[in-house]
């Protein structure tokens, strides 16, 4: 699955640390998200939507292809 979140993020003029701050992870996290080596829960994935006050699929783009 890929994802904007980076672009999200620079938008914001955030770090990934001042980001997984605000969502209460690690930067790994953020830095492998933002890489898609990881899928983040779906809680977790609807909290990062809420702080950018935009739908989850804008920042998450499911493609059916890719399973």
């Amino acid at each position: 699955m890929k994802n904007k979140l980076k672009v999200f993020r620079i938008i914001k003029n955030l770090t990934q640390e001042q980001l997984a701050d605000k969502l209460n992870v690690s930067r790994q996290t953020v830095i492998a998200i933002e890489s898609g080596k990881y899928l983040p829960s779906l809680g977790l994935a609807f909290k990062i939507a809420t702080f950018f006050k935009v739908n989850i699929e804008n920042i998450f783009i499911y493609n059916q292809q890719e399973e």
